[in-house]
């Protein structure tokens, strides 16, 4: 009897304090700007070209990225390394056999050695589509600056190099572009040395801090959080499998691309961020179908390996509301 009315009495103070944080919680997730500031970017992009739109052109040359502003594109996305010599180079591998069919790096090279991309280039996001172009030349981080200078960008870094970091964050600056420069990256060792390099420059979640996210949402604690980041880029899970090929086995599971799509494509999340102000890009949409479906769960931007394709579904969708 002792017993059971000590667990009475628990569940008797337990359960309303529970319920009371769950609306709470419910509550704060709809309003958030009872709790936080809303956060005021200098840009917002709905129209994204990963790789500078590499279905259309060489992926991450200059040529792709004119296209994709000529076509309407709002932010270009790209990574970067260093070369032997010093200089930052547009590239999203640092191995360049993918991109030229030769097996070198990017940092064993001076720049004037640097090869050709291959007249063809498969479109990793579009497993047996192809893109060419006239200019196969890589681009330097400057000579992107100097031609879009109000042009939003998001630069992915890879690798946790001090001396590559500190080059892209010198040229922002030298540009005055730390408003409009995103620092990316996967990993939160090479996030926290970007951040600590340059803080005034907008950030994205890494993998470590997307997961973090979701604890926090499934936990009702993301409302009463503050949070530092100012977009999220992430996959749409819809596309692995169909038209991304993941190297790792586990990805190819479809039981397991279910699930993860189950967990992380929340509209209740993606409009709770957009409310405070934080940009959710969902990548790498190369069809209608795609685009929609990113729109419909809560996007607030879309990256495309076609800016063609997203600028035409973008302006048949505007015309239609």
């Amino acid at each position: 009897m002792c017993l059971r009315g000590r667990m009475s009495g628990f569940l008797y103070f337990i359960l309303p304090a529970l319920g009371g944080y769950t609306l709470t919680s419910l509550y704060l997730l709809k309003n958030p700007l009872i709790l936080h500031r809303k956060k005021r970017t200098a840009f917002y992009c709905t129209h994204i070209s990963h790789r500078g739109g590499c279905g259309e052109r060489i992926e991450s040359t200059m040529g792709a990225f004119t296209h994709a502003v000529e076509q309407g594109t709002q932010m270009l996305e790209m990574d970067c390394h260093l070369t032997r010599d010093g200089h930052v180079v547009v590239s999203h591998d640092e191995n360049l056999l993918r991109q030229t069919g030769h097996d070198v790096t990017i940092s064993s090279l001076n720049l004037q050695d640097m090869p050709l991309y291959k007249e063809k280039l498969e479109v990793t996001f579009y497993a047996g589509r192809y893109s060419s172009g006239a200019d196969r030349k890589f681009a330097l981080l400057e000579d992107v600056f100097r031609k879009f200078p109000d042009t939003p960008v998001s630069i992915e870094i890879k690798e946790n190099n001090k001396e590559l970091i500190e080059k892209v964050s010198d040229l922002v600056r030298r540009y005055n572009r730390e408003e409009i420069t995103v620092w990316a990256s996967v990993n939160s060792r090479i996030m926290k040395e970007c951040r600590k390099t340059n803080d005034s420059m907008p950030y994205s979640f890494t993998v470590h801090r997307g997961v973090l996210l979701l604890l926090l949402f499934y936990s009702g604690l993301l409302p009463f959080v503050p949070l530092g980041e100012s977009l999220v880029q992430c996959y749409l899970p819809r596309i692995i499998n169909r038209t991304f090929i993941p190297k790792k086995r586990i990805l190819r599971n479809p039981l397991i691309i279910s699930l993860i799509e189950k967990v992380t494509m929340r509209k209740s999340l993606f409009n709770h961020l957009a409310a405070r102000g934080i940009q959710v890009h969902l990548f790498v949409c190369n069809e209608d179908e795609d685009i929609k479906a990113a729109f419909e769960v809560g996007a607030t931007g879309v990256m495309s390996d076609y800016p063609t394709l997203l600028s035409s579904y973008l302006c048949r969708n505007r015309s239609q509301d």
